[in-house]
């Protein structure tokens, strides 16, 4: 008998939140600044999509862009965007923190998991940033988390399906498996089958130009140039291919919940 796959998509506005939720998704990764692979969304914006929206809303817990080693300063940050997220009514929290040699920070790992409580948590594809995948498995499990997101080690899941097999083979059920990384409608279904994993992470942003008409393009204020002259947003129709793509064959996907998605914690 299948299981059903759990598709969540990123998104960093309410707009993409609405349009993942009416394309089918279970739930969203609510970030802030994509262009550096996604940062700590504003208490506003969570506040904002939290009220909007009814599937599960996780949110990434990461302080700046860059590295994954953070300062002191930098993990109590992380603390209280934790408690924020958390107050605003965030059904899960997403974060990874490695130590200076690419080991997986156990105990700051630990300390976020438990301030978390009740709520789901994350490991993000920092994991796919450390010195040994198989150690990084075992050290996130005993730190508590719910799930790792993981590519195999590879920039994309397609090329880490032999990996995220292994790993989810060696997870046992003791933590959740979920690919992401290049995720198309295209590929899902052979990724889902050939790793055996159940949660799949997409991000299936499309370029939209800005409703501007005057444009001043002496100037750059981010890092690519002609950036402030378009946006990325989810398409429904394209989460709704996706989501159709991964039901194929012996696949099913699980029905979007009628009632208000809320994830229950299993303790470690």
């Amino acid at each position: 008998m299948s299981h059903p796959v759990i598709v969540e998509i990123c998104v960093d506005s309410t707009e993409s939140a609405l349009a993942a939720e009416r394309g089918g998704a279970h739930r969203v990764e609510l970030c802030g600044d994509l262009l550096e692979g996604g940062i700590t969304p504003s208490a506003g914006l969570i506040e904002t999509v939290r009220k909007k929206v009814r599937i599960a809303v996780h949110v990434i817990i990461r302080p700046r862009g860059g590295d994954f080693c953070y300062t002191s300063d930098e993990f109590d940050s992380m603390k209280r965007d934790v408690l924020t997220a958390k107050q605003l009514g965030a059904d899960g929290v997403v974060f990874g923190i490695l130590k200076e040699d690419g080991h997986i920070d156990t105990a700051r790992t630990r300390a976020l998991v438990e301030l978390a409580r009740p709520l789901s948590s994350t490991f993000h594809r920092a994991f796919d940033m450390s010195v040994d995948l198989n150690q990084a498995l075992e050290d996130v499990i005993h730190s508590g988390v719910n799930r790792v997101l993981t590519s195999g080690g590879e920039q994309n899941a397609e090329d880490g399906i032999p990996t995220v097999a292994r790993l989810v083979a060696t997870a046992k059920n003791r933590v959740a498996i979920m690919v992401g990384g290049g995720i198309r409608e295209t590929n899902v279904c052979h990724i889902l089958r050939e790793t055996g994993a159940r949660e799949i992470h997409a991000n299936v942003g499309h370029s939209v130009p800005s409703p501007m008409m005057y444009r001043n393009n002496k100037i750059s204020l981010g890092a690519i140039k002609g950036s402030e002259y378009q946006r990325v947003v989810v398409l429904q129709d394209r989460v709704r291919k996706l989501l159709d793509a991964a039901s194929t064959g012996s696949l099913h996907v699980a029905a979007p919940p009628a009632m208000p998605f809320r994830e229950k914690h299993t303790e470690p």
